[in-house]
């Protein structure tokens, strides 16, 4: 298992479109990664520089590359990943301020 704490630049223009698609459930039906980016991304955060962190789970090589060309390319620059262990990088960063507020389908991750 191999878990990712990743980081990137949100087009501000498409952070409401991004929620959406977020609340639709359609993110977290994609296969073989949905679930994993689902979490992430609902749960992600805001650093001091207006960048967006998460931490999330993955397999591919190079690391979130299914994810990069389905969701992340159209949402975010300047992405880059830090592998790290289970649950670490959501420790390093839970004290930062939530990109979302909280809606029906964060509470079923």
């Amino acid at each position: 298992m191999a878990h990712y704490l990743v980081t990137g630049r949100p087009v501000t223009s498409k952070l409401h479109e991004l929620r959406n698609w977020l609340d639709s459930g359609e993110i977290r039906a994609m296969k073989p990664f949905g679930q994993a980016l689902h979490k992430g991304l609902t749960r992600a955060r805001w650093q001091r520089d207006g960048i967006a962190i998460w931490e999330e789970e993955d397999y591919c090589t190079p690391p979130l590359a299914q994810e990069r060309r389905a969701v992340l390319d159209q949402y975010f620059t300047e992405l880059s990943v830090e592998k790290v262990e289970k649950d670490a990088g959501w420790e390093r960063i839970n004290a930062l301020p939530q990109i979302w507020g909280q809606s029906v389908l964060d509470e079923q991750v």
